[in-house]
């Protein structure tokens, strides 16, 4: 069973992977249409809606593999969720990424841009 504290700490540091590059945080582990999103952030004309995922170990596969379609899915519908509340941010450019610590590295991999 996976531990929280693991989870929180894999999620400061993708902030801070995201901060060092030059982005603003709009959120972090906000709930949306019943869906948690767990890092909101920008950088100039770009929108991005993050996932975070840990794994201490291979067993059960990579920590990017855990995000499959149906949680993809929720992602988006939260995402959408989230920019009608926003509306002034709908005309950025959205893009989705997963931030994984597989073994104490962090990778980001882009989901692509669905909106």
């Amino acid at each position: 069973m996976p531990r929280r504290g693991s989870g929180q700490q894999a999620e400061r540091r993708a902030v801070r992977h995201y901060r060092l590059r030059g982005y603003r945080v709009l959120g972090v582990n906000v709930w949306s249409a019943g869906y948690e999103l767990d890092l909101i952030v920008r950088r100039g004309r770009r929108l991005v809606f993050c996932e975070v995922k840990s794994k201490s170990g291979t067993q059960f596969g990579s920590a990017v593999e855990m995000v499959d379609r149906e949680k993809q899915r929720r992602l988006l519908r939260a995402a959408e969720a989230w920019l009608v509340h926003n509306p002034s941010l709908r005309e950025l450019r959205i893009s989705f990424d997963v931030v994984t610590v597989d073994e104490g590295v962090l990778r980001r991999v882009p989901l692509g841009d669905p909106l």
